[in-house]
């Protein structure tokens, strides 16, 4: 079959370089794509939130799935989209509806979800620029670091955790009534701080049943340490070896059961990715976030493990056969390196020529911020290449990916030395 996959980061380049493992598709475009997809697939040079010019291709290229890879056009409505369409509504779109997509696109919406039912998570209230008083006195209820979380998408930015009381007030009042995230902060949730370590749990779902992938995770701060300003993400391990049976079982009974039973619940229709944002507090796991999509660069190391047919899974999701579908998982580990422009997540710059690709044995390199440019491939981004490995365990794989790193170069190339410091 012939299919589209709307995005252009590294998690878009995993998703297809698995999808084209699979007899079952014959033809992959991507809009709008990287280096990394031009050189496995068909890039189109398509806004995936241009959902008129998204219906033009998949018209005139009898496309017969979309596969969506980011928030933003889920969260906009392009499940609806298809499914309002008389000439599209035959065509699979793998993603929840816009209600479904709130998740991600509230965290409010979330919380309310999480907490209705019966989802371990933090205490929370929200508030807007009319309740920014009332904000700075719940602060005071609670205790340091105070986390605020702006309401709408804000590119994974848009949450702070600080450690002093005044400074909180003070960036609540910066959030809502001087817009410092935009639209996205003009509702804002204060929650409390849970303390313990983090991991990604990603589930399948069709709506009816689901299957559980690969935990990771994932590493956020630009520093080594996890010290400095927050980024996309930069590395990943899985499986989370903290993460043992009787905490995934947990995992399972007390959160993704009732999630996906929720969506039932609520007529919410989802058939995509859960992404479940994760704390281990003791031993006992609970709810940060929820994203509708894959993570990034948690899809870098999780389809490596997949050892199922993608588009076998997908055909399934769709058609509310999930339940039936063989599901394998790889019992390696697998580990992803980001290297990134210099000066990221801040000011950056673009077009430097990336040297040394062809020398890379024993790992795969996913192109994140990447383009061709006179026939070279350039950087076009903040975060550039994912460096993903096999290993007995994570240590192995992360000295593998390492030792290629040291092959490749651009000018300003940075990447953290310490990825999987804290396992």
């Amino acid at each position: 079959m012939t299919i589209l996959l709307l995005g252009s980061g590294g998690r878009e380049h995993a998703l297809a370089w698995k999808m084209l493992q699979s007899s079952q598709c014959s033809k992959l475009f991507v809009a709008p794509g990287n280096a990394g997809t031009a050189s496995i697939a068909t890039n189109v040079n398509i806004n995936p939130n241009d959902f008129a010019a998204v219906k033009n291709l998949v018209v005139t290229e009898n496309i017969e799935m979309v596969v969506v890879g980011p928030e933003d056009p889920l969260v906009n409505g392009v499940y609806d989209f298809f499914k309002n369409d008389t000439e599209l509504k035959h065509i699979p779109v793998i993603g929840p509806s816009k209600h479904g997509a709130q998740l991600e696109g509230s965290k409010e919406f979330a919380k309310e979800f999480l907490v209705k039912h019966n989802i371990p998570t933090a205490r929370y209230q929200s508030f807007t620029k009319d309740t920014v008083e009332a904000g700075c006195e719940f602060l005071t209820t609670l205790k340091a670091p105070y986390v605020l979380k702006a309401d709408g998408l804000a590119a994974g930015k848009g949450v702070l955790i600080l450690n002093d009381l005044a400074e909180a007030q003070q960036e609540l009042k910066n959030m809502l009534v001087d817009a410092k995230f935009g639209e996205a902060s003009s509702k804002v949730v204060i929650e409390e701080f849970l303390d313990g370590i983090e991991l990604s749990c990603f589930v399948l779902t069709d709506g009816k049943s689901y299957k559980i992938l690969p935990t990771a995770k994932d590493y956020k701060r630009i520093g080594e340490g996890d010290t400095g300003l927050n980024t996309g993400g930069m590395g990943a391990v899985s499986p989370v070896p903290f993460a043992d049976a009787e905490f995934l079982q947990k995992i399972e009974d007390r959160i993704v059961k009732p999630t996906i039973n929720g969506f039932q619940q609520d007529n919410i229709d989802y058939k995509g990715f859960v992404f479940i944002g994760l704390i281990k507090v003791g031993n006992d796991p609970f709810v940060i976030e929820y994203n509708v999509r894959m993570g990034d660069p948690e899809t870098e190391v999780v389809m490596p493990r997949l050892q199922s047919d993608l588009v076998e899974i997908f055909k399934a999701m769709a058609n509310q056969t999930l339940d039936q579908v063989e599901f394998e998982i790889d019992s390696r580990s697998a580990t992803t390196i980001m290297v990134v422009s210099g000066g990221y997540p801040e000011d950056y710059e673009k077009g430097k020529v990336i040297s040394g690709l062809e020398n890379v044995e024993g790992s795969i390199v996913f192109h994140a911020g990447t383009a061709l440019k006179d026939g070279r491939v350039v950087t076009n981004g903040g975060r550039v290449l994912a460096v993903t490995s096999y290993g007995d365990n994570f240590k192995e794989a992360i000295a593998q990916s390492y030792a290629n790193i040291e092959k490749l170069h651009f000018e300003k190339m940075y990447y953290r030395k310490d990825i999987g410091f804290d396992l």
